[in-house]
């Protein structure tokens, strides 16, 4: 899974050539077929394993979850989506990858809506604990936060892959794009 995802980074996903999988893996083509059957088997199952693997660098450490609350939670898992990290470079350009090619391809755009459904749920879930505990406006309209931070993290992220902003510029923007979703914290508040 790897492999494919570096070389779906490296070369995007339209073009792609099962060929091209089995040499950067440094297997047979007839070793993918076996395991994947084919395609659109091996595309599926990458796109789980970007999903999956984001999930892994994203979710913020338990300590931080326990002191910090959830709007720290909320707000440290939308920042490391961007993160100059070999692994993080690579997942997030090939998500994009996914998203560029599921406009041609219905049966991706069905995987990628889910997958997409399944970040913005968790989301939403992250900003009706914030709400609980105070720390984010309590009429925000939950989903509609969620969907417009996800959306906003997919914008910067692809702004930022592509130099048209720096690092630090994408990070600042994402963290006054949650602080316009959900308020300010209890230090920025007014006093």
């Amino acid at each position: 899974m790897e492999a494919a995802t570096r070389t779906i980074a490296r070369n995007g996903v339209r073009g792609l050539r099962v060929e091209e999988i089995a040499a950067e893996a440094g297997v047979s083509t007839g070793l993918i077929y076996y395991h994947f059957g084919g395609r659109a088997e091996l595309l599926r199952r990458t796109l789980d394993f970007i999903g999956e693997r984001a999930e892994r660098h994203t979710t913020p450490d338990p300590e931080t979850v326990r002191l910090a609350g959830p709007r720290a939670q909320l707000e440290e898992m939308l920042l490391r989506e961007l993160q100059d990290t070999p692994e993080m470079v690579e997942n997030s350009t090939a998500w994009g990858e996914f998203q560029s090619s599921a406009v041609f391809d219905a049966g991706l755009r069905e995987q990628l809506r889910e997958a997409t459904r399944q970040w913005t749920d968790d989301l939403a879930d992250l900003v009706r604990e914030a709400q609980a505990a105070g720390t984010a406006d309590r009429d925000a309209p939950v989903a509609d936060a969620a969907e417009r931070l996800t959306a906003l993290v997919e914008g910067l992220s692809t702004r930022w892959l592509s130099g048209s902003v720096s690092l630090d510029r994408a990070r600042e923007l994402l963290r006054g794009g949650i602080e316009r979703e959900l308020g300010p914290t209890a230090d920025d508040a007014p006093a």
